[in-house]
């Protein structure tokens, strides 16, 4: 945002020819300048809080300048623009102005308000948010400026060649926003530029020539910025989160704090968040709350990630919403924001972005996590009051070796985007048998199971006790439960020696999972309870894939299971932890 500063100095530079509305005198540090009214009465305030002697100025063509001074002389402020610059109150591409081009004063209003006084704010109500949010003026009438003289090819090579390096890159930018380029942003009008450059002339029914007039200029970055218009940012400071940056108040606005967030919801019609996240911590929670971040529904699976030893960024998208989410950990606490936007505006979203992260600035204070009221709603699929992710399915599977392979139930894997194991490990499907409705998941990065299968190769006798470890809950709970009954039948209804029947009441989600007999051996897999010939069975009538049929298939697709023909017993708590250490939840996305 600061680079328009210059831009719009060159701007004035043009109007200068034809007066300024009204003259200053003494010398002015320009700090930055925008191109409506509304936006420079938001930016104006927030260095007033910061600096002092600050003002505004409209510089023509709606153009308006934030300013410091007036200073005695050239030197003075130099030292000045110096000193600001040194304090991170000034941005590197502010300069020195005589002021000849300001025209009216929109701030401090003439014998009106002075510029706010750097003051800490009152001690909110117990109930009310922490929070200080710089507001914004009621605007002015628009200052009407003369219109920017047309100019020949020549002309506008020479007004280009005036241009700074910033200026530049901002014209990249604003071209590339527009859709016309999308090249390496380095401030070189080489031939990608200059083709971007004809195209949007095109676009805009000016004559194709390749570069572009001032007024051009004006008007690319003009609708570069108006994206933001009605967005309303202002400089939130959240005393209670001990966190300061820019939001868009005219999409979201303070809905409570739920630890380790500070939640500002939608406001209107727009169907945007803001969390501002503060939180004592060392890495290991900051690795944490990386990991449960992504489990939330508002960060979509799809999208970059990347994580540091001191911080961590978060982007993702689908067909409902756009998220980034950064945090940084730092003397013990860390802190950071999120914004979720509608999908489909990633124009206004990437803008946003790019303000909230330069504006991003840690105070004193970090959210205390009794702040968040007992009575308040909880579930298990909430995080902080934010809805879980959640899996289109789940079942249930058990590692078949050393490596970590799992065998599953089939049926549920077809229209998965991503597997898990466990909920953390991602996996692929590396071989499926359709007719048996098995698949293999090898997970992608090597586990090492406490325990794996061993198949039973010894004919079990009909009415023996039989166990099925199984997720019937899906992620809800952590560990897998056992579902006791009996071996019905060691063939199918129609006599099929694949399969045998079990007198046993499961889930949907139990499908894939074990099957054991009283000694912990597999006597196969759970098949899932589906209708079979058009008849619906009775709800305790199950069915389990043979173990030798299993090591069979598993043989001819290469991997050797192991098998026992030893028959045991063991106590059913011991049987628990057996389960436990073989069986997973597989999770479809």
């Amino acid at each position: 945002m600061t680079r328009s500063a210059i831009w719009a100095s060159a701007l004035a530079l043009t109007l200068a020819a034809q007066g300024a509305v009204a003259q200053v005198s003494g010398t002015w540090i320009q700090l930055e300048a925008q191109p409506t009214q509304t936006a420079a009465a938001t930016r104006v305030r927030v260095y007033a809080q910061r600096a002092e002697d600050v003002a505004g100025f409209a510089l023509g063509r709606s153009w308006y300048a934030i300013v410091a001074g007036p200073y005695p002389d050239r030197a003075a402020a130099t030292d000045a623009l110096r000193d600001l610059r040194q304090a991170g109150l000034a941005p590197g591409d502010a300069f020195l102005t005589n002021g000849e081009r300001f025209g009216d004063q929109f701030w401090p209003v003439a014998g009106g308000t002075p510029a706010p006084q750097r003051a800490e704010p009152e001690a909110p109500a117990p109930d009310a948010p922490q929070t200080v949010t710089v507001t914004t003026p009621e605007a002015a009438a628009p200052q009407t400026a003369p219109a920017i003289p047309e100019e020949s090819l020549q002309d506008a090579r020479v007004s280009e060649q005036a241009l700074s390096q910033p200026q530049k890159e901002q014209l990249q930018t604003a071209l590339g926003w527009a859709g016309f380029y999308d090249a390496e942003i380095d401030g070189a009008f080489g031939r990608g530029t200059r083709t971007a450059m004809e195209a949007w002339q095109l676009a805009q029914g000016f004559a194709p020539t390749g570069v572009l007039t001032t007024a051009q200029r004006a008007q690319l970055v003009g609708a570069y910025n108006a994206v933001l218009d009605g967005m309303n940012l202002q400089l939130v400071r959240d005393t209670a989160a001990g966190v300061e940056v820019m939001i868009p108040t005219g999409a979201v606005s303070f809905t409570g704090y739920e630890p380790p967030f500070a939640r500002y919801g939608a406001k209107g019609d727009v169907p945007a968040q803001v969390l501002l996240i503060s939180q004592e911590g060392d890495q290991n929670r900051l690795f944490g709350l990386y990991e449960i971040l992504q489990t939330l529904k508002i960060f979509p699976p799809e999208g970059e990630r990347t994580r540091r030893d001191d911080s961590f960024e978060i982007a993702g998208s689908n067909d409902e919403v756009q998220s980034y989410v950064t945090a940084r950990l730092a003397d013990g606490q860390i802190k950071g924001f999120a914004l979720v936007w509608p999908a489909g505006d990633s124009g206004r979203f990437d803008r946003l972005r790019a303000e909230m992260q330069a504006s991003f600035a840690v105070t004193e204070g970090v959210l205390d996590p009794a702040i968040a009221r007992p009575d308040e709603d909880q579930a298990i699929d909430l995080v902080a009051g934010l809805q879980i992710r959640k899996p289109k399915a789940t079942r249930t599977g058990f590692y078949i070796d050393a490596t970590g392979r799992v065998l599953t139930d089939a049926a549920a894997l077809g229209a998965c985007d991503e597997i898990t194991i466990d909920g953390s490990h991602t996996a692929t499907t590396t071989h499926v048998d359709a007719d048996l409705g098995i698949a293999v998941l090898t997970p992608d990065d090597r586990l090492s199971p406490q325990s794996v299968a061993a198949f039973q190769t010894q004919m079990p006798r009909i009415q023996t006790e039989i166990a099925v470890a199984g997720f019937p809950y899906g992620g809800v709970l952590v560990t897998p439960t056992l579902t006791f009954g009996r071996l019905a039948d060691i063939r199918g209804l129609n006599g099929e020696d694949t399969i045998k029947r079990l007198t046993l009441t499961a889930q949907a989600g139990d499908a894939g999972g074990p099957v054991f007999d009283n000694g912990g051996a597999v006597l196969g897999m759970l098949l899932p309870n589906t209708p079979r010939g058009g008849q619906v069975l009775p709800p305790d009538v199950s069915f389990l894939l043979d173990a030798g049929t299993i090591v069979s298939a598993l043989s001819d697709a290469g991997i050797t299971a192991t098998t026992t023909d030893t028959l045991a017993f063991m106590p059913p708590e011991t049987l628990t932890l057996r389960a436990a250490e073989s069986t997973v939840l597989v999770s479809c996305w």
